[in-house]
């Protein structure tokens, strides 16, 4: 894990390019904490499956958008005439990879050496997503997903601008191929004082 020193800094965005979802700019007081370096793999998961015995939301309703591939056209209708949607079908393979590209097939976006924050896979996150002029009272409560995925492009022709700004709430039960996560835990701050992380993110 890659320790950060925390500090205030001014989160989201008030440009006109932004979504709601982005603004308006706030100051923010992160406490110091370390973050994996690579979001989980399929590798790390499989092997906590495996150790922990755990029950796969795939297995718990037999089937999963992973394998779409290998799904024949004919149950491909069934889901999504459920979902009242399509598959999505927007990836170019312009950066080498169709869907989802390798952990670290491309360079760190930032100073701390953090692999695929931007574009790869949208990210969970621990917080609750509060959509801007909503109640907070729903039906369900959402977390907050940021950093877009490979279905969406650089001018948001496609589903959602992939930006850093970038965030949408979901429901803590969603599951796609373009969805991952990455552990973080807290620090005490003595620690973060003697990490020899870099100061800019």
């Amino acid at each position: 894990m890659v320790q950060l020193p925390g500090g205030t800094f001014q989160m989201g965005s008030n440009s006109p390019e932004n979504r709601n979802e982005e603004g308006p700019v706030r100051e923010v007081t992160v406490k110091p904490f370390a973050i994996d370096k690579y979001p989980v793999t399929n590798r790390d998961f499989r092997e906590f499956v495996r150790e922990k015995k755990f029950k796969t939301e795939a297995e718990a309703f037999g089937w999963s958008f992973v394998f779409e591939d290998f799904v024949s056209e004919e149950m491909k209708k069934k889901v999504t005439q459920k979902l009242e949607g399509d598959f999505p079908r927007v990836d170019t393979a312009e950066d080498g990879y169709h869907g989802v590209s390798p952990v670290a097939a491309f360079s760190p976006q930032n100073n701390y050496g953090l692999y695929d924050l931007l574009g790869n896979t949208w990210e969970w996150t621990a917080s609750e997503y509060l959509a801007p002029g909503r109640s907070r009272q729903r039906a369900q409560k959402m977390h907050v997903l940021r950093g877009a995925s490979w279905i969406d492009t650089a001018d948001g022709s496609a589903n959602h601008k992939a930006r850093v700004t970038t965030r949408m709430g979901n429901t803590p039960d969603s599951a796609s191929d373009n969805l991952s996560f990455r552990c973080a835990a807290d620090i005490p701050d003595h620690t973060a004082k003697k990490s020899r992380t870099k100061p800019e993110l």
